[in-house]
């Protein structure tokens, strides 16, 4: 009985932590201009997409409908934008 509480603690915590996005209004917030891509990464966790041409590179945190969108040219932020936050 006891390993089935620790296994059901377990499952809670793993749904509970999934739900924490750092894809918030707070998080965009905090990026600014010329910041790193190293710094957006610390500050949001890795991009779910990117694409890279000519020395310049989008990245999206998120999905369609809630998202941060940066770009980068020479890895720094040169434009920021986000949609549903």
């Amino acid at each position: 009985m006891k390993m089935v509480k620790k296994l059901m603690l377990v499952l809670v915590c793993v749904v509970w932590l999934s739900g924490c996005s750092k894809v918030t209004r707070d998080n965009y917030e905090k990026i600014e201009m010329g910041m790193e891509y190293t710094q957006v990464v610390a500050l949001i966790g890795e991009p779910d997409s990117c694409d890279a041409a000519l020395g310049a590179k989008s990245c999206v945190w998120g999905n369609e409908t809630k998202n941060i969108k940066v770009k980068f040219i020479a890895d720094k932020v040169a434009m920021p934008s986000m949609t549903g936050l």
